[in-house]
């Protein structure tokens, strides 16, 4: 029963999927803990967006090793727009995420000092949510058109 289990896990078990969705999870929960500190000035919102961040950044390279993986082997490395646009967006999340954690690290106050560095602050987290919405989408397209594929087999 156990290995039985253990096979079924090792076919519909997809490293990608579970690394994409944990760091693009997180993302949305930081811009709304961010939001949150913004009307009420609570610290704990904002330390829970620092600590979000981190977790992110760490995700992140999991996530894009393991499309990279997916990609040469599902789709043998082609060069559709598609794949290119989520290698570029993959790029693009890490620098923001990175860059608002280097300020948040650097500037532990920054949402509480005011001035230009905490608009960026904030713009970067909102780039960021936007870029994680539109890898979301590009990864349903390429899901959709796999089950479709599957389903005309």
């Amino acid at each position: 029963m156990l290995i039985a289990f253990l096979r079924e896990m090792k076919k519909t078990l997809f490293p990608h999927a579970i690394a994409a969705h944990f760091s693009n999870g997180l993302i949305p929960v930081a811009v709304l803990f961010l939001l949150l500190s913004l009307p009420t000035g609570d610290i704990y919102f904002e330390h829970t967006v620092s600590h979000l961040l981190l977790i992110v950044l760490m995700a992140i390279p999991v996530s894009f090793v393991s499309g990279l993986y997916d990609w040469k082997t599902r789709y043998k490395g082609a060069k559709a727009p598609i794949f290119i646009k989520k290698i570029r967006l993959s790029i693009l999340l890490f620098v923001l995420c990175s860059t608002a954690v280097a300020i948040r690290l650097s500037f532990p106050d920054v949402m509480y000092t005011g001035g230009q560095l905490r608009w960026i602050y904030i713009a970067l987290l909102l780039f960021m949510l936007s870029v994680v919405i539109l890898l979301g989408h590009y990864g349903g397209k390429l899901s959709l058109a796999q089950r479709s594929a599957a389903g005309r087999k």
